[in-house]
């Protein structure tokens, strides 16, 4: 009868045999399918959390109903001229679309960080999930608060007049424009509530953004009255090339040059923003 002789090793003698790495921390050995699988499953955690919790979409549902019969209302007669507010709505409408981009992406910024205090995030990173997936649900849930939110803009549009001068096809092309810009847009504001301490902090850092590009752009009026400096600016805001894009795709004219333009920042700011963010969601403590 043979007798295995089991050997222990020294009180502090580290065990030599090498720890097996949490998947978490290996992201590129989780297929694609896992991957999409892992992405449902958070978006539709993040869409229950909405449905718990309706007060959430206020911003959503209320925001475009305010922005646009404030500006048309407001702002309409100045620029356009004394009841002309119609011509007005054909105007505004299309560059309020960009602005709820902006709006929506904000608040994903405050929410990332929000998860953070609470603790959600840490929970997250301790589970077999690739991290994007953790962010990029995010962005699912908050692109379909954007489309609620521009349905409704819209909704409100055609009650005070708007009108479709192309095709139905064409509005639909800049209500997708529009979204994939504002996606590109949710991977800043997502770094920036990574890297500040406070959802003031984010709200604070959010509006020097918003401010500068929202209103130093075409959105609200034409550029051709702003001084010159101004309007250099203007033609290099992506804000001005997404609205000038959804305007002429609603109102007809050249969109060629401003649609690759919008792609074109789109591209550039998911590429420059997204392993950022990933990154730091990574490392964050």
């Amino acid at each position: 009868m043979s007798t295995t002789t089991v050997t222990k090793s020294p009180v502090g003698t580290p065990d030599p045999t090498p720890a097996r790495p949490h998947r978490a921390d290996a992201e590129g050995r989780i297929g694609l399918r896992a991957n999409l699988r892992h992405i449902g499953a958070l978006a539709r955690r993040n869409a229950l959390q909405i449905k718990q919790d309706p007060e959430s979409m206020f911003d959503a549902v209320f925001m475009p109903i305010i922005f646009i019969l404030l500006f048309v209302y407001v702002f309409g007669g100045a620029i356009s001229g004394k009841g002309n507010n119609d011509a007005y709505v054909n105007y505004v409408a299309p560059g309020l679309m960009a602005m709820m981009g902006m709006n929506i992406a904000m608040a994903v910024g405050v929410g990332i960080n929000d998860d953070f205090k609470k603790g959600v995030m840490d929970r997250f990173r301790t589970m077999p999930i690739a991290r994007s997936s953790v962010l990029i649900a995010k962005i699912v849930v908050e692109v379909g608060r954007m489309l609620v939110a521009t349905a409704i803009l819209l909704g409100m549009s055609f009650l005070l007049g708007l009108t479709i001068h192309t095709s139905v096809l064409h509005l639909f092309a800049a209500i997708g424009l529009s979204m994939v810009f504002g996606a590109s847009l949710m991977w800043i504001f997502i770094l920036i509530g990574l890297t500040v301490k406070t959802a003031q902090a984010v709200q604070g850092m959010a509006m020097m953004v918003l401010m500068p590009l929202q209103f130093g752009s075409s959105i609200f009026a034409p550029t051709a009255t702003m001084p010159g400096w101004l309007e250099t600016f203007t033609d290099y805001n992506p804000l001005s090339n997404l609205a000038d894009a959804a305007r002429n795709l609603i109102n007809g004219g050249p969109v060629a040059h401003s649609v690759w333009m919008t792609l074109g920042w789109a591209l550039a700011i998911t590429v420059v923003t997204a392993p950022l963010a990933v990154s730091k969601f990574r490392k964050k403590t």
